[in-house]
């Protein structure tokens, strides 16, 4: 066979690596299409203000000509300033089982990493930390809920095969019967004195660019300390924000302000996968009015992000802000969460208190780069 890597740069590349998932998961029942034209908007990097401090390149090996295999590779050396490692990321990782393949595509993923002065090769990221992060290992027989990587069982062996190891460990957590666990551990209120100076109020869609910037505020100082994590600009922000009322109602968005000020968030996103499957990858503008209607159906809830901001973590604003979430949580019988680390106690502990327990687990896999002579 004749394999050959190259780097997409003309139409034709783009056709061949968005046509690679396609044949992959043909025959697999649980698979959702991701919306083409996202995919491209999201890998424009002229588009997408990420790549303002970040150099893109996507990538296709071809077998006898045929495209089996792709990826993409991130260099963001702000990344690099703030954790102190030059690493490079890759993501967007499809392929045939088909270990050659793989080591090949990623044997050119590595020397242009390599020119770029990067020391170590990790993800996936698709293409960045607040992004769907890692490979599926276990739990295959259930399609993804939104936010969740999918992928067959044998990309973490074609992972290893191409000489990456396990960096991190990442899970989502779901309760399925959300009822309960509101019944059971939460039924004290929280003392009306604790309530003095809080409020709690949705997100406001008629001061829109407001309140968008203060979620962006709220995140960038609740998260500034986690892993890998690194600032969001306005524009970006912006930018991924463009389907929000789409992936929810304004409702399900809620702030908690501290004597005037807002200090925490928590966004709640409806499963809009059961809606986009059908649609293949390609959804109509005019799609969308038929699928805003059909959102009313959506039974599966999930707790997008919730943040607070540093200075207000010793208050009584986590405990208000949590039980305000019962109010959004009550109206949908499952609930699950995005992506969530061992090492995010407080988020832990809100899970367990909420009955969620691990659904899903997930590698994000390194490799170091070989020292060139």
């Amino acid at each position: 066979m004749d394999y050959i890597v190259k780097e997409v740069a003309d139409k034709k590349g783009w056709k061949d690596f968005l046509s690679i998932p396609e044949g992959i998961y043909k025959d697999d029942s649980n698979w959702v299409a991701p919306e083409s034209s996202e995919v491209r908007r999201t890998l424009d990097s002229k588009a997408n203000p990420y790549f303002t401090n970040a150099s893109l390149h996507l990538f296709v090996c071809y077998c006898d000509e045929k495209p089996v295999s792709r990826a993409i590779l991130v260099v963001n050396k702000l990344h690099w300033e703030r954790w102190g490692k030059k690493s490079a990321f890759f993501g967007f990782f499809e392929s045939i089982n088909d270990p050659e393949a793989v080591k090949l595509l990623f044997r050119k993923i590595e020397d242009v990493s390599q020119s770029l002065g990067a020391e170590y090769l990790e993800g996936p990221f698709n293409p960045n930390h607040y992004s769907e992060l890692g490979i599926l290992i276990d739990n295959f027989s259930e399609e993804p809920l939104f936010f969740e990587p999918y992928n067959p069982p044998y990309y973490s062996h074609l992972l290893e095969e191409a000489g990456f190891s396990e960096l991190k460990r990442i899970d989502t957590r779901i309760n399925k019967n959300i009822s309960v666990a509101l019944l059971e551990n939460l039924k004290r209120p929280v003392p009306e004195l604790a309530r003095k100076d809080i409020r709690i109020r949705k997100f406001n869609i008629w001061k829109l660019h407001r309140d968008l910037e203060l979620m962006r505020e709220i995140n960038n100082d609740a998260f500034e300390d986690n892993w890998y994590f690194l600032p969001l600009a306005k524009k970006e922000y912006s930018f991924i924000a463009k389907y929000l009322f789409f992936l929810t109602y304004p409702s399900h968005i809620l702030f908690a302000e501290y004597k005037g000020k807002a200090v925490a968030v928590t966004e709640f996103a409806l499963n809009i996968n059961r809606l986009l499957k059908p649609y293949h990858g390609k959804i109509r503008p005019w799609d969308f009015l038929v699928l805003l209607w059909k959102r009313r159906k959506i039974k599966e809830l999930i707790i997008f992000t919730s943040a607070i901001k540093k200075s207000a973590r010793h208050t009584w604003v986590a405990k208000v802000m949590m039980y305000s979430m019962i109010d959004v949580i009550k109206k949908y019988p499952i609930v699950a969460t995005s992506w969530v680390s061992d090492d995010n106690k407080s988020v832990i502990h809100t899970t367990d208190l909420f009955g969620m327990k691990p659904h899903k687990y997930f590698v994000i896999y390194s490799k170091t780069l070989s020292i060139q002579p």
